[in-house]
């Protein structure tokens, strides 16, 4: 008898800088079959087609971003495909929201520790055109909402 597998979802967890796309990266391979999750690809596609920089277009072109990011979602849902979401999913509020969107999946939370100040300024630096406004990093660092299993997680991980 053959055992299907629940599909994963690993919901990455951090701030802007924290290190999530560069993890990806690294464990791409060893994630198998994965499909990433994100507006940023949308939006950096969409900056450059306009020949503006993410920043430029980030508020205006968020909405279609969303919009494009859920379509994905789904067929990655229809193939059953693991899905590493790339998303900063600091509050539990957000986070809500990807376990409405894929409750067969089992959750993975993935939890990016905010880096020391001069580092996490250097990372956001080497990001030309992407520029996070000083209020809203310290927002979002300081609302920072640790996952926990109640909220659905089957496992968590500090990296």
């Amino acid at each position: 008898m053959l055992i299907k597998m629940k599909p994963k979802c690993y919901q990455l967890i951090g701030v802007p800088g924290s290190g999530k796309s560069t993890w990806y990266k690294n464990n791409e391979k060893s994630l198998g079959t994965t499909m990433l999750i994100s507006t940023d690809e949308f939006v950096e596609r969409e900056a450059q087609r306009q020949n503006k920089t993410y920043s430029e277009i980030f508020k205006d072109y968020m909405p279609t971003a969303v919009k494009l990011m859920a379509r994905l979602v789904k067929t990655a849902k229809d193939l059953h495909f693991d899905i590493v979401w790339d998303q900063t999913s600091t509050t539990i509020e957000s986070r809500k929201k990807k376990f409405r969107m894929l409750p067969e999946y089992e959750h993975i939370a993935v939890v990016f520790k905010t880096p020391p100040k001069a580092e996490l300024e250097k990372r956001l630096q080497s990001r030309p055109g992407k520029v996070i406004p000083p209020e809203v990093m310290y927002q979002m660092i300081s609302g920072m909402q640790m996952p926990t299993k109640e909220e659905g997680f089957s496992k968590i991980i500090i990296i």
